[in-house]
């Protein structure tokens, strides 16, 4: 495999974010519970159980099914669910992405005069 595909490989698995898609992923990260929330997911070996997920931040339940809600809204993570239980992971590439766009912002020097 050439460098050039195995980089094309790469951009093409790394999904493109909309103005509206970002907006909402930095929205659903500005909360510091969420973003704790995602770091946990972010560090899990596997999928991270709802009830680790609770353990771990010592919210009620109610507040952790709002974080998760909000978290995938906004395309962050998944979810799986197996009868009852649901376990979360992180939506691959999406954080890639946002870091991708956040980038682009770099300061742009000006021309010598």
């Amino acid at each position: 495999m050439t460098p050039t595909t195995s980089s094309s490989a790469t951009l093409a698995r790394t999904p493109r974010l909309t103005r509206a898609r970002r907006t909402a992923i930095l929205k659903a990260l500005a909360d510091p519970r969420r973003y704790e929330l995602l770091e946990r997911i972010s560090k899990a070996s596997c999928p991270l159980s709802c009830s680790q997920a609770q353990a771990a931040l010592k919210i009620a339940p109610a507040t952790l099914s709002h974080h998760i809600k909000e978290l995938e809204t906004a395309g962050l993570i998944e979810i799986e669910r197996m009868g009852k239980f649901h376990n979360l992971k992180l939506r691959p590439g999406v954080l890639e992405a946002l870091a991708e766009s956040l980038q682009s912002l770099n300061f742009a020097s000006c021309a010598s005069r």
